[in-house]
């Protein structure tokens, strides 16, 4: 019995190396004639899994030739960073990151950003409530910046929980208990209900000035250099899949997706005049749902990290 324990500590021990080993929220820093990048991982994920975002900062390190690169790690821990993406408000997660950004000195002369998911509109949410430091250019990898109507799947949650959060969704998205515990009925987008959507929603509708007209966050905005938008062709987890260019349902049904340049938000965000700029910058992808492979992110996603 005894030499079974020993055994299993043992194990237990080289198991935490190893994960010490891996688990880093930051890497590289040695280049630094190249804008640093922050990453926000999606529903799911955490900050620093060697087969997802880790790999993803290794990439980033190697192509910038030794850029610095901090992926964020919501609350500080692993199990906090998972947990996030499904139970702790995004009002919340993007006051925490937004100190700990400001906290990182080699992030004060500016950063770009590559939001993954979800991560890709709680980055927005820092562009717009946080100037300091300034955001240069926001990257969405398949970000629903118009929200959400269905959830098919659910990453890393079993199918019983899965089945649970959609049906909340579906019936009570907005109310009180939803909106406090659920990270995705703060981006629910009811277009069939739109005046429930804008008053019930503590997230999205405030980002996307619905309720009323937040100049601070349109100045912050127009701030960007750039802002990048990339939608999944084929995928099955974004619905609808036009969101992460922007666009929703034409309101009151959920078929037709109303034209980018006639959406409320298009005009309370002054999207027009990023638009009119050339800030705006909208790729398509052939592929599932954060399907990117290494060639196509070399090819289409570190120019723009190497912009002076």
């Amino acid at each position: 019995m005894g030499c079974k324990t020993n055994t299993l500590i043992v194990l237990l021990i080289v198991l935490l190396i190893v994960v010490y080993k891996w688990w880093q929220p930051t890497a590289g820093g040695t280049n630094p004639d190249v804008l640093p990048v922050v990453l926000w991982h999606g529903m799911g994920d955490t900050c620093c899994v060697p087969f997802s975002l880790g790999a993803i900062m290794s990439l980033i390190v190697e192509q910038t030739k030794g850029g610095y690169v901090r992926s964020l790690e919501i609350g500080g821990n692993p199990i906090l960073d998972w947990e996030s993406g499904f139970f702790i408000h995004p009002d919340k997660q993007v006051d925490w990151v937004c100190k700990q950004l400001l906290q990182d000195e080699r992030l004060a002369k500016g950063y770009n950003a590559i939001g993954f998911s979800q991560g890709g509109q709680f980055l927005r949410a820092v562009a717009q409530r946080c100037p300091q430091p300034p955001m240069r250019t926001l990257i969405s990898l398949g970000g629903q910046h118009q929200g959400i109507f269905g959830l098919p799947m659910c990453p890393t949650l079993s199918q019983k929980s899965c089945d649970y959060i959609s049906r909340l969704l579906n019936s009570a998205a907005y109310s009180e208990e939803a909106q406090h515990n659920l990270v995705q009925a703060t981006y629910w987008h009811d277009p069939i209900m739109e005046n429930h959507y804008r008053l019930g929603s503590t997230f999205l509708a405030n980002i996307n000035n619905e309720l009323y007209l937040n100049t601070y966050y349109v100045e912050n905005l127009q701030k960007l250099k750039k802002f990048v938008m990339v939608m999944f062709l084929n995928d099955t987890i974004v619905q609808p899949k036009e969101s992460q260019w922007f666009q929703f349902y034409t309101s009151g049904q959920d078929r037709i997706i109303q034209p980018f340049n006639e959406s409320k938000a298009y005009q309370d965000l002054h999207l027009d005049k990023m638009e009119s700029e050339g800030k705006l910058v909208f790729l398509g992808i052939e592929g599932d749902h954060l399907a990117i492979s290494k060639e196509w992110f070399i090819k289409n996603i570190v120019p723009l990290l190497l912009e002076k």
